[in-house]
């Protein structure tokens, strides 16, 4: 069930309640373990959300933004119409092969859960061969609770959130009718997944209910940590 790219923001603070946690946590991996103005690829890029978030943080030396719509791209493209270097656009699905070129960060917000488990895995290996020794995956993502109550709960404070922050009951029907479409899968299974690919240091470093953020490495894997 596609979005409207016109509307996709608008939504956007109620929908995703930990709205500047969950973004902001993409944000601080990059700026903290990406090498000085990285190559960043951003997956399923929509309106450029996640790459403005980050972008904010560090300076990149290159920015490639892909998306299977090229709606959604348009409205990327006001997003970070002044940028520099000047951003690198690209319609494709995920199944296809990445942009050519070597990444130091690859990156991804809502969107990989839209896959079927296999093809997410197959996505992860991609992702890994097109990473820079050291380079980092982060994905920002709606994932599926490890049991049927968890579940139900993280619906249930979802929506409930949702509508204290604002969110339209037209808007929450909408949602959940899109939900009939997502293929999530749980943090562990995932977190397993990278660990497969050849990932190191695999972890996930915030999680709010159906709001995680996880992230690996490819080796040799980030840089110490200091201070």
């Amino acid at each position: 069930m596609p979005w409207n790219a016109a509307t996709y923001d608008a939504s956007r603070r109620c929908l995703v309640p930990c709205f500047d946690a969950f973004y902001g946590a993409v944000a601080e991996l990059v700026a903290h373990t990406a090498p000085a103005q990285p190559r960043i690829l951003d997956l399923g890029a929509g309106t450029g959300i996640v790459s403005a978030q980050v972008t904010a943080r560090v300076r990149p030396g290159g920015l490639t933004l892909q998306d299977g719509s090229g709606a959604m791209l348009a409205q990327a493209r006001k997003r970070v119409a002044d940028f520099t270097p000047a951003p690198r656009f690209v319609v494709c699905d995920f199944r296809d092969a990445p942009p050519p070129g070597e990444f130091d960060v690859v990156m991804s917000a809502l969107a990989i859960h839209h896959l079927e488990d296999g093809d997410k895995r197959a996505l992860f290996a991609r992702v890994h061969a097109a990473l820079a020794p050291g380079g980092l995956f982060v994905n920002a993502e709606q994932v599926l609770a490890p049991d049927a109550w968890q579940q139900s709960l993280y619906t249930f404070l979802h929506y409930d959130t949702a509508r204290r922050l604002g969110g339209s009951e037209a808007e929450i029907a909408a949602s959940r009718a899109r939900k009939k479409y997502d293929r999530c899968a749980t943090v562990a299974d995932q977190l397993a997944w990278l660990r497969e690919c050849g990932f190191v240091n695999v972890g996930e470093f915030f999680h709010s209910f159906r709001f995680s953020v996880y992230a690996g490495w490819k080796a040799p894997g980030p840089p110490p940590i200091t201070g």
